[in-house]
């Protein structure tokens, strides 16, 4: 899939079908996250694959979240603080999105949550207090199939590409 294929078509998936996800699969997503920029390369992020049944429960207990049990593959994204205090969190969501855009490129679906109780998240999977949990992308097969034309179609709910930029300075019109 081209990536721009991928942007236009990635969408958030939260019902996935019980396939596992191949490891070598999870190591190409993991891999586009490696490979992320980040300030001064720094790289302050470390990423938790959870496949296990009972910690994919425990990390579902967010209001928004309760789907993660169903998931094949929760990536949960740490910011170290310590690496890189400033920007330690938009290090880690850019790498993160690179993620989720090669997980659609692998057919995979993807969501991101926000929703979860970082102290519990923390105590479950061991994490290190000098880490934030920046977020948790859910990461397996969609159940239903992805239609790519209906996808696009939504594209017209979607503000106009004018209506979110400007030019020079905010509300002067001009060319990209």
């Amino acid at each position: 899939m081209e990536v721009s294929e991928a942007i236009r078509s990635r969408r958030s998936v939260r019902a996935y079908d019980s396939r596992p996800v191949p490891d070598d699969v999870v190591t190409k997503v993991l891999e586009a996250g490696r490979v992320a920029p980040s300030a001064n390369n720094r790289q302050p992020w470390h990423f938790i694959v959870v496949k296990d049944q009972k910690k994919r429960e425990a990390l579902s207990e967010g209001k928004y979240a309760k789907f993660l049990k169903d998931t094949p593959v929760v990536i949960v994204g740490c910011g170290d603080q310590d690496a890189s205090e400033k920007w330690c969190v938009v290090d880690c969501t850019i790498a993160l999105q690179q993620m989720v855009i090669a997980a659609t490129g692998e057919g995979l679906g993807t969501c991101w949550i926000g929703s979860f109780f970082e102290d519990r998240v923390k105590e479950l999977l061991k994490v290190p207090p000098r880490f934030k949990i920046v977020a948790m992308l859910a990461m397996g097969y969609p159940k239903e199939k992805l239609d790519i034309a209906a996808v696009l179609s939504r594209a017209k709910g979607r503000k106009k590409l004018e209506e979110i930029t400007s030019s020079d300075e905010y509300g002067k019109v001009g060319k990209a």
